[in-house]
């Protein structure tokens, strides 16, 4: 009986399957590396999702802060002088918001205030206004004429005839005030006795664009008119 040999492989075939292992060896490492750069970009995407998620959440959460903090009008006191006008000591937020504002002073003098403010071109209005819109035209450095229903009639159309020739200047009712004729600016305000009260004149003179606007020249015109 014949001895069985095995047939030695030839060289060429040999190099064949190396480079057969080679390139399995290579898919193999290509593989792993296209799953760990998989894991890579998912877990990017996570961090990064919930990044955004949070600066959103941050930003929305910043807003509605402001939001409910700019529902107050300011804090601090009157201080009376001995001219009779009283000076707002405090701090007057002047941030626009579109919501009601709680202020510490009626009317109020200042605080936050709407974006559009109450025209103030010598303009007398017959209803109540927005205290919000009417602090944005103080802001303007406008004089603000409020009256009650104590007042009498003859200074109530004699204000109106002062304020309807006196840019920067409105009138309007109030019946939430401590006296029937006040007349208020930009963190000051006075109570006159009569429309011939010589502080009527006084006020206007100092307080019409006067040192205490915030923003001396701004339109009182091409707001809301009520």
């Amino acid at each position: 009986m014949g001895t069985d040999q095995q047939t030695p492989a030839s060289p060429r075939a040999a190099r064949i399957e190396e480079m057969r292992r080679a390139e399995r060896a290579r898919a193999r490492r290509n593989r792993v590396l296209a799953i760990a750069a998989s894991v890579v970009v998912v877990a990017g995407l996570v961090v990064g999702g919930v990044a955004l998620v949070r600066s959103q959440s941050d930003s929305g959460t910043d807003k509605d802060t402001a939001a409910s903090g700019d529902a107050k009008g300011g804090s601090g006191h009157f201080t009376t002088g001995a001219d009779g006008v009283r000076t707002w000591s405090g701090k007057l937020s002047r941030t626009h918001v579109s919501t009601k504002v709680t202020y510490p002073m009626h009317p109020p003098v200042g605080g936050n205030h709407n974006p559009v403010w109450l025209n103030c071109n010598g303009d007398v209005y017959q209803e109540p206004v927005r205290d919000e819109n009417a602090v944005h035209a103080l802001e303007h450095g406008a004089v603000w004429v409020t009256y009650t229903d104590q007042a009498k009639k003859a200074d109530v159309d004699a204000l109106a005839a002062k304020v309807k020739r006196t840019p920067y200047s409105l009138m309007s009712p109030y019946a939430d005030q401590d006296a029937p004729l006040i007349l208020s600016a930009w963190g000051h305000q006075v109570s006159v006795k009569s429309a011939s009260d010589p502080e009527v004149d006084k006020f206007f003179a100092a307080y019409v664009q006067g040192k205490q606007t915030p923003e001396p020249g701004a339109s009182c015109t091409g707001g809301v008119m009520k």
